[in-house]
């Protein structure tokens, strides 16, 4: 069975910075994590080896974008998958309301459990479907922020998430190493789509290592 101990890297423990990442959600941060290592590793969502950086890897690479969202804000996460990054923001700031827009079933069940089990339904309301078609049928409304995280090539995401976006309001998309250069090959079609102050910024830095790299954008004032 997919997650046993014979194929499963032991889980890892959690790293002292949680604490102050977390605070009084630590609890529920550790409940997250486990449901990612049993449940979502049984679903299918969680490869054996992620137990054994689900904090560096995961939490903790998710957690510390939320320094680029404001105070009472709303964030709809794109692609959702495993609740990663919107349950972890969603759990490391109560203040925010997030929408999990995923269109797979099986993922959109282990989302629906997973905020039922952390008792998180008043902050999260899980959404199935393309992030291109929720803007057009109205599933999901305008949001301050969309986030998400390692679900397209650039150009591709950013199209995507620009008409579930406020005027004026930001792109918050985690992606790798490879992020400038993503930005320099696709800033012509980032610009066609309506992206403006396109840059990569790195959150977390001196608290978790590596730090996150973010590539945060605006959208055009009229679209």
């Amino acid at each position: 069975m997919a997650g046993s101990p014979a194929t499963a890297a032991p889980i890892e423990a959690v790293p002292a910075y949680s604490a102050d990442l977390f605070a009084d959600r630590l609890p529920l941060a550790r409940r997250f994590a486990t449901l990612l290592v049993t449940d979502g590793m049984r679903r299918g969502l969680v490869g054996p080896r992620e137990s054994g950086r689900i904090w560096s890897r995961h939490l903790g690479n998710c957690a510390v974008v939320t320094e680029l969202i404001p105070t009472d804000s709303r964030v709809v996460d794109v692609g959702s998958g495993a609740g990663l990054p919107g349950l972890v923001i969603a759990i490391r700031r109560p203040d925010v309301r997030v929408d999990l827009v995923e269109p797979l079933q099986r993922r959109v069940d282990f989302l629906t459990d997973t905020v039922r089990a952390l008792d998180l339904g008043e902050q999260v309301r899980v959404v199935r479907g393309r992030a291109e078609e929720a803007a057009v049928i109205g599933a999901v409304s305008a949001a301050p922020v969309v986030t998400a995280r390692a679900v397209a090539p650039l150009d591709r995401l950013v199209a995507w998430c620009l008409p579930l976006l406020e005027p004026e309001g930001r792109l918050v998309l985690i992606k790798g190493r490879s992020a400038a250069a993503e930005v320099g090959q696709h800033r012509d079609a980032l610009r066609k789509a309506g992206a403006r102050d396109v840059r990569v910024v790195r959150c977390g830095t001196g608290l978790i290592e590596p730090a996150t790299t973010v590539v945060v954008a605006r959208a055009r004032e009229t679209r």
